[in-house]
């Protein structure tokens, strides 16, 4: 949920004829990076001309937007989909145009959350989870066939996919590394 001044309501920012920005709930200048900030920290805010009352907080809102993709920065907007909302503007499509727009942001950003919280929780819970240790056994059964000599020393689990104890996995993944080491030193030696 956004956050809001103490009695609920957006905080208001005034915008003057000389382009200061003006926060009413700190009482303090600020600037549109400031704003961008409020965005990602999830403040709900709406911004006002000072002058007329007027409710500006879209054009600010874009203006932020084209600051943004004119940093030099990481551009978020592909030229195609630039152009193709441009051509939009007086399509006879254009009305539906906000709405199909906030249901996909809405979509991704629930799609992001939930990835988050996966990474969050862990992989523990997770069904990949059982997909990828699946596909590690597949991948140590392989490496066994081809190369004799690489299987695990047997540490209370049997080679054929049993679980092992923590310990064992420890030590196995102690084992995997070395051999990465082993190998990236190889790597470096044949490259010199």
């Amino acid at each position: 949920m956004a956050r809001k001044t103490a009695e609920g309501e957006p905080i208001t920012i005034k915008k003057y004829a000389n382009r200061r920005l003006y926060n009413t709930d700190t009482s303090s200048y600020i600037t549109l990076d400031d704003l961008a900030a409020m965005v990602r920290e999830n403040v709900d805010f709406k911004v006002l001309d000072a002058k007329t009352g007027d409710d500006i907080t879209h054009t600010i809102l874009t203006q932020i937007i084209v600051e943004e993709e004119a940093s030099g920065g990481s551009q978020m907007l592909p030229v195609s989909f630039l152009r193709d909302l441009i051509g939009m503007y007086g399509n006879s499509m254009s009305s539906m145009m906000p709405t199909y727009l906030e249901a996909s942001m809405t979509a991704f950003r629930k799609n992001r959350e939930q990835l988050q919280d996966v990474f969050q929780t862990g992989m523990g819970t997770n069904p990949f989870t059982a997909m990828a240790e699946t596909n590690l056994r597949m991948m140590r059964n392989a490496a066994q066939a081809f190369m004799p000599g690489t299987a695990p020393r047997s540490a209370g689990g049997d080679q054929a996919g049993e679980p092992q104890p923590a310990q064992a996995k420890g030590d196995e993944l102690a084992e995997m590394r070395a051999q990465l080491a082993a190998m990236q030193k190889k790597l470096d030696e044949l490259g010199k």
